[in-house]
């Protein structure tokens, strides 16, 4: 091989690289659908929303139906898995309430992303605690992943604890950003917080894990967490993004959030 052959090689092989790591848009429409609870008519409409998601470019839907269906309801996940063909479809949800298990099992989305929610949590609020859970959640792992989805599990910043993930045979960690978020509403601590997340990032690649992450992400912080968090394939973002789009509309809202990633 020549030295321009290998050149050519080289940058062949960065440029691959570069696009193998690109982080990637999963948009979770929940806030879609709880606006859309709070009358009897179907309006906005999730699926209206998702298609809109998926032509302004988004890698992905996001969904975390709970057991209340206090936002996305079971039926609503059913009827996404129809259209959502074309990019990934995410479902969120712990595995041993309601009918998650039932519902991922039927749909087989590209995703599961498993949280240790309590039925009465407003929000996702922490990570599992695998010495804890991590024997229970072993055979559910198993279980999904021989049906072919890929198994996330909701992690907090801690690089101590995200070799556990890949212990109990999760294909990557989302981590919860939330932390983070907060350091930066306020303006104290950021660099420090985002530290923890660039080392809790690096564990799960030591340790064989995707990194994806999530919670309170929006325009403003989101370009200085990728810059600062090493290896993230996925960000999950809901919340911000719909408030976004009540100005600039759902379409244009996922285009800004692609300008920041890109």
């Amino acid at each position: 091989m020549t030295v321009l052959e290998i050149s050519a090689s080289s940058a062949c092989s960065a440029v691959s690289s570069k696009i193998t790591q690109m982080t990637k848009l999963s948009v979770n429409l929940n806030k879609v659908a709880l606006l859309r609870n709070q009358r009897d008519i179907g309006v906005p409409n999730v699926l209206q929303a998702a298609e809109a998601v998926i032509r302004a470019g988004a890698y992905g839907i996001t969904v975390h139906p709970r057991p209340d269906e206090r936002h996305i309801k079971y039926a609503d996940v059913y009827e996404l898995a129809e259209i959502v063909t074309t990019v990934e479809f995410n479902i969120e949800g712990n595995p041993f309430l309601g009918r998650y298990m039932e519902i991922v099992s039927e749909v087989r989305p590209s995703q599961a992303t498993l949280v240790p929610d309590t039925p009465e949590a407003n929000t996702s609020d922490h990570g599992w605690d695998l010495k804890a859970d991590g024997e229970k959640l072993a055979p559910i792992i198993k279980k999904l992943k021989a049906m072919g989805i890929r198994v996330s599990l909701f992690m907090d910043a801690d690089a101590g604890g995200i070799a556990g993930a890949g212990e109990v045979g999760a294909d990557r960690v989302e981590l919860y950003t939330e932390p983070y978020a907060g350091a930066f509403r306020v303006g104290e601590g950021v660099d420090e917080v985002l530290g923890r997340y660039a080392d809790s990032a690096r564990a799960a690649t030591e340790a064989g894990l995707g990194v994806n992450a999530g919670h309170d992400l929006n325009l403003d912080n989101l370009g200085k967490f990728l810059a600062g968090v090493p290896g993230v394939l996925e960000v999950s973002i809901g919340h911000a993004l719909i408030a976004d789009a009540l100005e600039m509309g759902l379409y244009n809202a996922v285009k800004e959030y692609l300008k920041v990633i890109v």
